[in-house]
């Protein structure tokens, strides 16, 4: 299988440097083919703007999703923006791997799924009607693929547990997983969340490498977290909203898995 992983450090001597090194070896030595883009080490520019189009007329008001669907729809894209999506059509799965910086991802990777995800190719795809809202939530460019999300983060699991001061993780990461993951396609595994980077030791380091390469080498055997699909009868279409007899009582982002 080929795997894209697309990584955001500043440090490759970093812990996430090093957990970058042992995921390629593990599904290399796994059979699998990899690549992984490095955004520090590629300079990647994270703003989504008028740059991002070959020939545009500069004189024109910039606007986000009608340039991006021209740019996209005509091969104006910038080169960057067009290799990374070469790569995501060649993965079969797509892993982030990143610190959480302020409860999210770091700005550069944020900006590789604004400029990466053009209007036609992350969203923007499929008809929509009173019936069909869009090629999204399950469905998309990225169905049939996987992902998951390697993350860490230096506050203690407590701290992101059920009544933690940060809040759960799985709502930390709903954002990401749900939206940027699940919304153009992908099937989403469960993340794999490192706690506490700041002690870390041999023995832990070595922990860490057992139980992540466990779920490196179970990547397609893993159930998906059960995301509700869009267009499969869930939701009210075209208010989008769960139907009242599903998961009743509850609201939040725990009503969107079945």
């Amino acid at each position: 299988m080929n795997v894209l992983i697309v990584y955001a450090h500043p440090e490759r001597r970093s812990l996430n440097g090093a957990i970058n090194d042992f995921t390629v070896e593990r599904l290399r030595a796994n059979g699998h083919d990899v690549q992984v883009s490095d955004l520090y080490a590629m300079n990647w520019k994270a703003p989504l703007d008028a740059n991002d189009v070959r020939e545009r007329n500069a004189d024109a008001p910039f606007h986000a999703s009608r340039d991006s669907k021209h740019a996209f729809a005509n091969g104006l894209q910038s080169r960057d923006i067009e290799m990374e999506q070469d790569k995501l059509r060649w993965a079969d799965a797509l892993i982030l791997q990143f610190p959480m910086w302020w409860f999210s991802m770091p700005a550069i990777m944020k900006g590789w799924v604004e400029r990466v995800y053009a209007y036609g190719f992350g969203y923007g795809v499929g008809e929509h009607s009173d019936t069909h809202w869009g090629d999204r939530y399950g469905e998309g460019m990225m169905a049939g693929k996987r992902a998951m999300i390697v993350v860490t983060t230096g506050g203690w699991e407590s701290h992101y547990s059920a009544r933690g001061i940060n809040g759960p993780i799985d709502d930390i990461l709903f954002p990401i997983q749900h939206g940027v993951l699940f919304y153009p396609g992908f099937d989403v595994l469960p993340p794999f969340v490192l706690y506490e980077t700041h002690r870390m030791d041999d023995a832990r380091l070595k922990a860490t490498y057992d139980a992540l390469g466990t779920r490196l080498d179970r990547l397609w055997d893993d159930t998906p977290i059960a995301y509700r699909k869009q267009n499969h009868g869930d939701y009210a279409i075209p208010q989008l909203v769960l139907r009242d007899e599903l998961a009743a009582g509850t609201s939040g982002f725990g009503a969107h898995i079945d």
